[in-house]
């Protein structure tokens, strides 16, 4: 009896704190995708222009061609032809990217996601604890404690503002570990 081969997709996700190199790693993937000849598609949310509106560039300043989008939904639309299709800044889409996502890989996909899975208060930061459950494969990175040099798990925001997202980058935020982390005490955030 032959049984055919059928291609399978899955979920990748990349998850941990700022500067732990999470956009790198995204980026080392999605070239090994091109070397590899298979068709891939990249995006950004829309509100993150720190570094590129066109590209997704980690802090180490290595960069690659991608999408800038504002809703998941619009990620099918522009995958239709790709084998394997990256995400960056995940925790900046709402939830319905856990949707899109298992959408992609149901239709044979590789589909990786990086995002923070902390926010500023070390509070699980959605959708990646979500994507976290139901992704085949996951990579947690740590940064360097900028306080005492052990991994860093934490994103310390440095600054006052209360929004939960805060598009920035050394500016406003550094690593943290477990001890030198700062929550903040009894605050309101903004939506």
């Amino acid at each position: 009896m032959n049984v055919l081969k059928q291609h399978t997709g899955w979920i990748e996700v990349i998850c941990g704190s700022m500067f732990s190199g999470k956009t790198e790693e995204l980026i080392r993937r999605m070239r090994r995708a091109v070397i590899a000849r298979q068709k891939t598609e990249l995006f950004k949310p829309k509100i993150d222009t720190r570094f590129s509106e066109m590209e997704v560039v980690s802090h180490d300043m290595q960069k690659i061609p991608s999408r800038p989008i504002s809703k998941p939904k619009q990620i099918l639309t522009y995958a239709l032809e790709a084998q394997v299709v990256g995400i960056d800044e995940a925790q900046f889409f709402d939830k319905s990217l856990v949707k899109v996502c298992q959408t992609l890989a149901n239709m044979g996909k590789r589909v990786i996601v990086a995002g923070l899975d902390q926010d500023y208060r070390g509070v699980p930061f959605e959708p990646i604890p979500e994507l976290l459950a139901i992704a085949e494969y996951i990579t947690k990175t740590h940064a360097i404690c900028v306080i005492c040099g052990n991994p860093a798990n934490h994103t310390q925001r440095t600054t006052q503002q209360k929004d939960k997202v805060v598009v920035g980058a050394g500016e406003f935020y550094e690593a943290r570990c477990r001890n030198c982390f700062e929550p903040p005490i009894n605050i309101k955030e903004k939506k």
